[in-house]
């Protein structure tokens, strides 16, 4: 737990808040208002070298360990959840990068990602959501290279991004042992994008179907060996839903703190409502609610930094837990708000429409329970 309260992650957390005061949540409104690209936001953390804090230092990155990218996300979610999915969907995208890459590809890839290129991660597909391993996605063997077509659905952040990871079947027969990883980049001939999809929540960041006709790409874009592909996948997700957990665990955050603060400024009856023991009791509960979250959030990123072989376990319960402890408190605060917390004039109703989002993807919380279940033994 000493890693926890070290001193330089408070420091970074007060950073970031400040650079979030001023940069993203001024905009949040209007990013949700309008559905658009949080552009602010990007700019300001691209500056501050936040947008892929993750990418280790000798590919021009920040060297951010698991903890510290988690408190970078969770203070953006708390200003602005679509904001916070800039530096969340690069370390998706490019995770399988770092886990089966090549020297080489680290170095072309990840150092591009630090100049503001962003890295988007193509698994889903209609459907294949929570059953991945029956995508339908092809690549065929095409000389001394690879020709992939299909589609992918639902993915963050397409359009924008200048990479994609993309999984697709080589070897259909073998189900999720014929599955292999690829970078894609935007500019190959064949790859196109569908209509941004009309999102209840997280509406500022660019949801789309990337559509991947005949895209030729050599074999030097592959990642790792043919058929490891699922197994990447697996593998990204297990760090990678610790950063959907800090998402949730910031949007909690933020609902609560907007909940408190009117709780303090509303006059009911002559008094604070605040005053009132059941404001009190509800308030206390969300409070205590996401101390527990972030608990096992933070524990689960120590893990993932660590390797350790409760990982998969441990990265599934914080992801399940925080994004019902947001959704929870989320939708409480808006009952505290009232009427007000009803209507846009407060941010509370945008964070609940966030807050649902974080219960479904990168595998639903019904998905995390199975995973949990399975790996009750390596406890």
């Amino acid at each position: 737990m000493d890693a926890l309260i070290a001193p330089e992650y408070e420091e970074l957390r007060e950073s970031v808040k400040a650079l979030v005061s001023k940069k993203v949540t001024p905009f949040a409104h209007d990013v949700d208002e309008a559905a658009r690209f949080p552009q602010e936001a990007y700019e300001a953390l691209h500056a501050a070298d936040l947008a892929a804090a993750h990418v280790p230092s000798e590919y021009g990155g920040q060297g951010a360990d698991a903890l510290a990218t988690v408190i970078i996300i969770e203070e953006v979610a708390r200003g602005c959840g679509s904001s916070s999915l800039i530096p969340a969907v690069n370390k998706l995208g490019s995770v399988p990068l770092l886990l089966a890459g090549s020297a080489s590809q680290k170095q072309k890839y990840l150092s591009q990602l630090v100049a503001g290129k962003g890295f988007s991660y193509c698994l889903s597909e209609s459907e294949a959501g929570s059953d991945a391993a029956a995508m339908k996605t092809k690549a065929v063997r095409d000389g001394d290279g690879w020709i992939i077509s299909g589609s992918k659905k639902w993915i963050s952040n397409a359009g924008f991004s200048e990479f994609y990871t993309v999984l697709a079947s080589t070897n259909p027969e073998l189900g999720a042992k014929g599955i292999t990883a690829f970078i894609v980049e935007k500019s190959d001939a064949g790859v196109s994008f569908g209509a941004h999809e009309k999102k209840m929540g997280f509406r500022g960041s660019p949801t789309r179907e990337v559509y991947l006709d005949n895209v030729r790409v050599s074999d030097d874009r592959r990642l790792g060996e043919i058929g490891d592909g699922f197994g990447i996948a697996m593998k990204t997700l297990d760090h990678t839903r610790i950063t959907i957990a800090a998402q949730a665990l910031g949007i909690a955050q933020g609902a609560f703190d907007a909940a408190l603060k009117y709780s303090h400024e509303r006059i009911q009856f002559g008094k604070p409502i605040f005053d009132f023991q059941g404001i009190q009791f509800m308030l206390a509960d969300m409070a205590m609610q996401i101390a527990a979250a972030r608990t096992l959030v933070y524990t689960a990123a120590v893990k993932s930094e660590r390797g350790d072989s409760d990982l998969t376990f441990y990265s599934a319960a914080c992801k399940c837990f925080a994004s019902d402890v947001a959704m929870k408190v989320t939708t409480d605060a808006v009952q505290i708000l009232g009427g007000y917390g009803y209507v846009s004039d407060y941010p509370v109703e945008r964070m609940m429409r966030d807050a649902k989002l974080t219960q479904i993807y990168e595998g639903t919380n019904q998905i995390q329970r199975v995973v949990m279940a399975r790996h009750l033994n390596e406890l």
